[in-house]
């Protein structure tokens, strides 16, 4: 296909990630993990399921990894949609891509388990897997080290956790990195206070309320745990290094900033890497896109710290056995 066809293929699969009230919710579902649900896993990565805090988990594992390193992975769609399936091509790449074990846990979805139950279940995830992990550092003195990864709505999760955990855990995420995050669903945000929208091929400011609305009441907008956009100074304190992929014409792109400068004005490190060209998760179509390999090769530096030319700077372990946390006992 041209390129003008590819782009064209690649808006069409990312929009079934976007969902509408006109949709049959399961319909929806369904098309996501048809879409991009793949028999065979690329770059010989390997796929376990282990149980976190009663959460059912996909972990992913590469030919050769950081021993040290987990990436914890919160999938996007919309609140309502997507799973541990969907995401497992992707998901695969970035292990494969930044040397790291990748965990995804399968968290229940809006509007028949709304707000909170998506946060609880990643913080029950996070505190059992931080557990597991600071057990296989005890030996060797080391500290976990985990990178909290979003894409979507699936950002706003992310950043719940952040901001709702305690000091020790927090102190052991080195890097948050989010895809087309989705930061404000508030009457503040860019979105609808009638600044200059951006064009946008995937998502609508109608479908961010809407879907807002299903996953919590309209008077809760405004929490940040929510909006996390709208966090205090306070909630930021501490807060990890914060890394931003996303399109240059999508219209989250002013929240986008709006959040860099709130965490820069207090003091947080956060890099926006916008992508003139492309749209909403466009890495999410790397089998069309250019644009989307590159992504992950930036992705791969800050994740790994490490490029092509000074890969041999660091040592990485043969892979280790990843023993079922349902033999561990939680603190």
């Amino acid at each position: 296909m041209s390129e003008n066809d590819n782009r064209k293929a690649a808006v069409k699969k990312i929009k079934l990630l976007v969902y509408n009230q006109k949709m049959n919710m399961n319909v929806y579902r369904q098309k996501i993990d048809d879409a991009y649900t793949v028999p065979i896993l690329p770059n010989k990565v390997e796929l376990s399921e282990h149980n976190y805090g009663g959460v059912a988990c996909d972990v992913f594992s590469p030919e050769i990894y950081s021993s040290k390193r987990v990436t914890f992975y919160i999938h996007g769609g919309c609140f309502v949609g997507g799973s541990r399936a969907a995401y497992r091509s992707f998901c695969a790449m970035i292990a494969n891509k930044t040397f790291s074990r990748v965990v995804v846990p399968e968290y229940r979805l809006a509007p028949v388990t709304p707000f909170p139950s998506a946060i609880e279940d990643i913080q029950s995830v996070f505190r059992s897997l931080f557990t597991e992990e600071q057990i296989d550092r005890s030996l060797d003195s080391e500290v976990p080290e985990f990178v909290i990864a979003a894409d979507g709505a699936g950002a706003s999760i992310a950043l719940a956790l952040l901001l709702n955990i305690k000091d020790k855990f927090r102190k052991c995420i080195k890097k948050v990195v989010l895809f087309s995050p989705w930061l404000n669903v508030s009457d503040s945000s860019a979105l609808f206070t009638g600044k200059k929208k951006m064009s946008d091929e995937i998502l609508s400011s109608d479908v961010i309320q809407q879907c807002a609305s299903l996953y919590t009441y309209e008077s809760n907008f405004k929490n940040p745990l929510v909006s996390p956009a709208l966090a205090s100074s306070d909630l930021l304190e501490g807060f990890p290094p914060v890394y931003i992929q996303c399109g240059g014409k999508e219209i989250l792109l002013n929240d986008i900033r709006s959040f860099e400068d709130l965490l820069k004005n207090n003091n947080v490190e956060c890099k926006v890497d916008v992508w003139p060209d492309m749209m909403h998760l466009f890495q999410l179509a790397d089998d069309l896109l250019e644009d989307a390999h590159h992504a992950f090769e930036r992705l791969a530096a800050e994740i790994s710290g490490i490029d092509n030319e000074n890969i041999e700077r660091q040592t990485y372990e043969n892979k280790p056995r990843l023993e079922d946390s349902l033999k561990r006992t939680e603190a």
